[in-house]
């Protein structure tokens, strides 16, 4: 069995809203994240992970996003209690909102940065830089198609 965990990729002109995660936090406290959380069972829910998704925005950071999200990729890792999780990550456009760490015990401060600020930031793990490259990359696909 595995936890789902969603996370937005947000970005608002050149840059990325991360979130440093709290040190009280279970895995990975103090290091840099997208924003995101875990599915919870809500009974039959259409679009359960892009619901989420906006759930878990609104309350860690008090911003909403637009209405569209593109799936960027997926992987998978065991945390050190032994809890196998699925980890998806969502490329999504800022809309509205002033973020702020609205959520105190899982967010300690929140940044816009960009991609090279993120990836040769002290506090980025590795699984960050990799999906760093992963949105940038949608993200880079998605401007292609529309111009």
């Amino acid at each position: 069995m595995f936890i789902v965990n969603v996370e937005g990729a947000i970005f608002k002109d050149d840059k990325w809203l991360l979130i440093e995660r709290s040190v009280k936090e279970e895995h990975a406290g103090g290091l840099l994240s997208f924003v995101g959380g875990k599915v919870e069972n809500t009974g039959d829910s259409p679009n359960i992970l892009e619901s989420t998704l906006k759930r878990e925005i609104l309350e860690e950071v008090g911003i909403h996003i637009k209405e569209i999200v593109h799936y960027a990729g997926s992987s998978s890792f065991t945390v050190d209690t032994g809890i196998n999780v699925i980890n998806i990550v969502f490329l999504c456009e800022y809309l509205a909102g002033e973020p702020y760490a609205k959520s105190p015990d899982e967010v300690e401060s929140i940044h816009w940065m960009t991609k090279d600020e993120v990836m040769d930031h002290v506090k980025t793990p590795i699984w960050l830089k990799e999906n760093m490259e992963l949105v940038a990359s949608v993200k880079s696909k998605i401007e292609s198609k529309t111009k």
